[in-house]
């Protein structure tokens, strides 16, 4: 007796622990409510509530020959520091050229990069006249190790920027060597989404190139250590944005490495715009630039665009920058983010995308829903018809079974899916198959005249192995499917996981704890099953 009241204590505390989790899901919570006991609902997946999926591809071997134009500008100056002297050193793709004066130069060239870039390997070596054309690549190893820096570094990236996007739950996951998924529950604005996660956000501050002409560099004839880029201006009186054309020095003064912090602020006018706060190393790069280009105009560049090129009128301490533009104040939020985040360490696309509107994520869960509920009124009146008042007992498993699930999703605070309540639902019928197999066995056993308390104890021992090897191999098999799988597959293997773990303890506990609190109870003479 007292084995069964420990029993029954332990299934009422089961269930008692269960509900408990699935009252803030299903029941608006009282004031009172202490803050101790759970507050979380149960997540809701994409498609149940709509939001937004994406697959993105990192193009990680920009971020190697981001890396070689880097190598490239040191070495440069490096070789003029050396007098290793060279006609040309140009980075084609993912191959730096160099054409030497003679072979004496080159030897000197050979020793000091094995000395200074172990990294690099000379792939090919050609001579034209008396000069050599050395071809430089990274080792492949090195190489390799950028681009999965790049994915790890994106990926990091990405979640920061959704973070601060404001995002409630978003899935953002690596699949495969260089594509990452994003999933935003709930994204209202998915044109935004992709503006914010796709967004390079290389900021540059460079010297605008006041000494050549800009409409020779038009022309085609860019000086030498020059490059033109573009200002969007907005034209009110046509209503069209135009592109104004500067030339700027190549050479980069400081980056968006040297940012702390980026926020919106607004002008006099109410005009927004970004106010920038840089590192303490930042800030003093800042102080010495401004100070040594008194007089001159520092151009900030966001992916290429010229936002602003300010006249610097003095040397400017405190580490404070802003950038200006015809921003809406969205916009002026979004880049402010981004900034905030960090720059992609390479740029990424788009390959898959997706949109669920919240209406069908709705309509998902009524059919859901009603799914269930469906498959479980048949299996409980078949189980009620079909094996009488044990019957009975095997539905009470059931709707046991069902509160554990759910209560398990809201506790782990795991993401219920559509395909998760696919794995409901074939928990319905998989939850009975134990009693049906005890039951039969029961069955065979009153046959051969035993009575209702031995034939009960032979059904449960005797079925009990078949019943644990068909619901581990099941197991075995969602745990693949979780480890594998991806998305929608992760969610049917969830549920279907609590689902088997739930169903051995409602079908062989809860059901036998039944059967012997009624036999102490009544003395049955005969079991009708």
């Amino acid at each position: 007796m007292r084995d069964l009241r420990t029993r029954f204590l332990l299934i009422i505390t089961v269930i008692g622990v269960a509900f408990l989790f699935l009252i803030p899901t299903f029941w608006r919570l009282p004031p009172w409510w202490p803050g101790f006991l759970p507050k979380e609902e149960i997540r809701l997946g994409l498609d149940l509530q709509g939001g937004m999926h994406l697959v993105l591809g990192v193009q990680a071997q920009k971020a190697v020959e981001s890396e070689l134009e880097k190598i490239r500008k040191d070495l440069k100056q490096e070789l003029k520091k050396e007098k290793i002297f060279f006609t040309s050193l140009e980075r084609e793709g993912s191959r730096i050229e160099v054409v030497l004066l003679n072979e004496e130069v080159k030897a000197r060239f050979d020793d000091y990069v094995s000395r200074r870039y172990p990294s690099l390997k000379t792939s090919e070596v050609k001579k034209e006249g008396e000069r050599v054309k050395v071809v430089l690549v990274l080792d492949e190893r090195q190489a390799e190790a950028i681009r999965k820096w790049a994915v790890e570094q994106a990926l990091e990236t990405i979640r920061n920027r959704v973070d601060q996007f404001g995002v409630a739950e978003p899935e953002i996951v690596r699949q495969g060597r260089d594509r990452i998924l994003v999933q935003l529950p709930g994204m209202k604005d998915p044109e935004r989404a992709k503006r914010l996660i796709g967004k390079t956000a290389l900021l540059e501050f460079k010297l605008l190139d006041e000494e050549h002409d800009l409409g020779r560099a038009l022309q085609g004839e860019v000086p030498f250590g020059s490059m033109i880029v573009y200002k969007r201006v907005y034209d009110p009186s046509t209503g069209r944005t135009k592109k104004v054309p500067y030339l700027v020095k190549r050479r980069t003064l400081l980056t968006g490495d040297a940012l702390k912090d980026a926020r919106v602020a607004f002008d006099q006018f109410n005009r927004p715009y970004i106010s920038l706060s840089f590192t303490p190393r930042g800030a003093k790069d800042f102080e010495r630039i401004t100070g040594e280009n008194v007089g001159r105009r520092l151009a900030i560049i966001l992916d290429g665009n010229l936002y602003s090129a300010p006249r610097i009128k003095e040397r400017i301490a405190g580490g404070r920058a802003v950038i200006e533009g015809n921003f809406t104040v969205q916009e002026a939020h979004d880049l402010a983010i981004v900034l905030r985040a960090g720059a992609l360490p390479a740029p990424v696309k788009i390959l898959e995308e997706r949109t669920v509107g919240p209406s069908l994520g709705k309509d998902s869960i009524e059919r859901g829903v009603r799914s269930i509920l469906i498959g479980g009124v048949l299996v409980v009146l078949f189980m009620a018809v079909y094996y009488s008042w044990a019957g009975l007992v095997a539905d009470l498993a059931l709707i046991l079974n069902l509160v554990i699930i759910l209560g398990v999703l809201a506790a782990f605070r795991a993401t219920l899916t559509l395909p998760g309540i696919a794995g409901i639902v074939l928990t319905v019928g998989m939850a009975v198959d134990a009693n049906v197999l005890v039951f039969e066995r029961m069955r065979e056993e009153l046959r051969l005249g035993k009575t209702p308390r031995a034939a009960i104890d032979a059904g449960y021992s005797k079925a009990f192995l078949t019943i644990m090897d068909a619901n581990i191999t099941t197991l075995i098999a969602a745990v693949v499917l979780f480890q594998f799988g991806t998305g929608p597959i992760k969610g049917f293997a969830v549920t279907l996981s609590i689902g088997i773990l739930a169903s051995l303890f409602t079908a062989l506990f809860v059901t036998k704890a039944v059967f012997d609190a009624v036999l102490s109870r009544f003395r049955l003479r005969e079991l009708r099953i």
